[in-house]
């Protein structure tokens, strides 16, 4: 309920809906919300978010429905942080990325990750890294 009670410009969160027009728009369940980590600045940069990102991670979702990892229920939410590269320009290719992303995110959050994959991070620690940090 905060992130769309605290909207700022260029943040404002989504309710993942889909439909051929505003008229029949139909949210996903279960109800996914998006919240973009980066403002939307450019008329492009906001039909990214609204089109192609909104469908792929509505497609990511469905698909994680479909294979049965979440119920297509009102009682689950999903919410997805949303980053879109500033230099996209290809509205199928961040469709085809949110997709994959969601997808995936979905199917850990709800199934955890392996034995191995927890204890390769816990052994590499000391030499994880971010694009973003750019410290020792």
């Amino acid at each position: 309920m905060t992130a769309f009670t605290s909207p700022a410009p260029g943040f404002t969160p989504i309710l993942a809906c889909l439909g051929p027009d505003q008229a029949s728009y139909v949210t996903l369940n279960p109800p996914t919300v998006i919240v973009s980590k980066t403002e939307a600045l450019t008329e492009l940069q906001q039909t990214l978010v609204s089109g192609g990102a909104q469908v792929g991670i509505a497609q990511g979702v469905l698909d994680a429905v479909a294979d049965g990892v979440v119920e297509p229920d009102q009682e689950t939410i999903i919410l997805v942080s949303l980053w879109i590269d500033p230099a996209a320009e290809d509205e199928t290719k961040v469709r085809t990325a949110s997709r994959e992303a969601t997808a995936h995110a979905v199917r850990e959050a709800v199934t955890g990750r392996s034995d191995e994959e927890r204890h390769a991070l816990v052994n590499q620690r000391d030499h994880l890294t971010h694009p973003f940090y750019g410290g020792n």
